[in-house]
């Protein structure tokens, strides 16, 4: 390609948009241009329009650019820095550390453009990966290799479940761990990095950011940057990766918006046409391989708290297990607040958890069913109205509901509890003896924010007599029922 046929004019400028001319030698389809005073506005082609304009969206804040001026084909993709070098880094789209630390050395860089694994190079093994929070663990198995949602409105916890299973994960796995914040708050970035510093999990760890402020087509490539330095350890080290987005929605949304910048025809709800396509180009390169697996967990944001939003739709169809988080788990103080009920996994089945997992996954599942139909007796006539039998299913029910509460490292600053980490054998163990009635006579609050079972027991004779002294005053009190709207 001579030099003439590689550069360009800008003919137009629309907010992001911008076209240009080229009198030779077309730039292919996501090509990255240089344009602005001195080069530094960078513009992906997005649409070829005839044999001489091409449609471009900027990547970078478009102040300054104006008709006329010069455009540079690089002839290449957008890349990021791949290699060893990169751990306890912390990027933007471009592969530019914003960490102020010092320059990279021994990195190659790769595009960020990349196919999904061939199916031949795919593992058919199905093995669960550990997590260390209990009501995970116990309920909603997640896959190695899978990908996993978070599924919840704003402020339900989705950013503190994922910085707690970073800290679980890092602790005590010799993977890397990989956090990419697509169109979050800058404060979420600069906590995340400072605390995992602090936890000295940090040089573990990879941290890629496209901020809330930045233009829409950044935000809408930070997704497969961060997938292009997770297949490196993936594919050349043979390591697994966790892979946590931040959030999944805002790239659907990133996606809308270069859409809409484009001038194609919105579809439902004002949904990008193409935004199957694009969610399916990301999910399918995350994947276990023969070399190693990219295990990813995703917030989703869920406009409105519908879950019948055409983006949490399309993100459900490619996850193996959803977590939904629930505003009235969180009003009632049940952190986490996940919906047990609403929650699945494909997993949960007894050829990959083992028969007895299976079996008193559904005994609690039934259980809190059962509870959750009992509600409006209870609200309407009072628990007295119960038979013998229900009264058992109720006291159960909300001794699991204490039991699956975990106090978090994430945490440890605003609540003043330890973090723990529970093996999942010993939440097995205490889902099995409470559903036999085993602790009957120890107050419902000493399972509050406990780890493993015995701390039950440990709390008993403190507890015994003020029944909901552990619980924050928002919360439903144990001994009062009816309390429920």
């Amino acid at each position: 390609m001579d030099s003439e046929s590689n550069t360009g004019k800008v003919t137009s400028v629309r907010g992001s948009v911008v076209d240009i001319r080229f009198e030779g030698h077309l730039p292919v389809i996501n090509t990255l241009l240089l344009t602005g005073q001195d080069q530094q506005i960078n513009v992906e082609v997005f649409t070829q329009l005839d044999a001489h304009h091409v449609r471009g969206i900027a990547l970078n804040p478009t102040q300054g650019l104006a008709r006329g001026m010069t455009v540079t084909s690089t002839g290449k993709q957008l890349s990021v820095p791949v290699g060893k070098s990169i751990m306890g880094r912390m990027f933007d789209v471009f592969g530019n550390t914003i960490d102020h630390q010092e320059p990279l050395s021994d990195v190659k860089w790769n595009s960020i453009h990349q196919s999904p694994p061939p199916l031949s190079r795919r593992s058919t093994k199905s093995e669960v990966f550990i997590t260390g929070i209990k009501a995970i663990d116990v309920l909603i198995p997640l896959e190695r290799g899978g990908k996993a949602g978070l599924f919840g409105g704003a402020g339900v916890g989705k950013t503190v479940l994922l910085t707690e299973m970073i800290h679980n994960m890092v602790g005590h796995d010799k993977g890397v761990s990989m956090f990419c914040g697509i169109g979050e708050r800058c404060r979420e970035g600069h906590e995340l990095y400072h605390d995992m510093k602090d936890a000295g999990v940090l040089e573990n760890m990879v941290l890629l950011f496209g901020q809330m402020n930045e233009p829409p087509g950044a935000r809408f490539r930070v997704g497969h940057a961060a997938l292009t330095m997770a297949e490196y350890f993936r594919v050349e080290e043979h390591r697994d990766v966790l892979l946590l987005i931040d959030n999944i929605f805002r790239f659907i949304q990133a996606g809308m918006e270069v859409s809409g910048l484009m001038g194609q025809m919105p579809s439902r709800l004002g949904y990008q046409p193409t935004l199957e396509t694009e969610l399916s180009k990301l999910e399918e390169r995350i994947a276990n391989t023969n070399a190693g697996a990219i295990t990813s967990i995703q917030a989703v944001y869920v406009p409105a708290d519908d879950l019948t939003d055409p983006a949490a739709v399309h993100t459900f169809s490619h996850l193996s297990a959803s977590i939904v988080l629930s505003r009235k788990k969180a009003s009632e103080g049940l952190y986490p607040a996940i919906d047990l009920l609403a929650s699945n996994s494909k997993m949960a089945t007894p050829g990959i958890i083992g028969e007895r997992h299976y079996e008193l996954a559904q005994e609690i599942r039934k259980t809190l069913a059962h509870y959750e139909e009992l509600k409006d007796i209870i609200a309407m006539l009072g628990l007295e109205q119960l038979s013998a039998e229900d009264h058992h299913i109720v006291n159960r029910a909300r001794r699991l509901e204490r039991f699956l509460t975990q106090p978090f490292y994430a945490t440890e600053q605003f609540s003043g509890a330890k973090g723990k980490e529970v093996r999942l054998e010993d939440a097995l163990e205490g889902c099995e003896r409470i559903l036999s009635d085993e602790f009957k006579e120890v107050p419902e609050s000493a399972f509050y924010m406990i780890g493993n079972i015995k701390e039950a027991l440990e709390k008993a004779p403190a507890k015994a007599g003020k029944e909901a002294g552990d619980l924050p005053k928002n919360a439903v009190s144990p001994s009062k029922e009816p309390l429920l709207k």
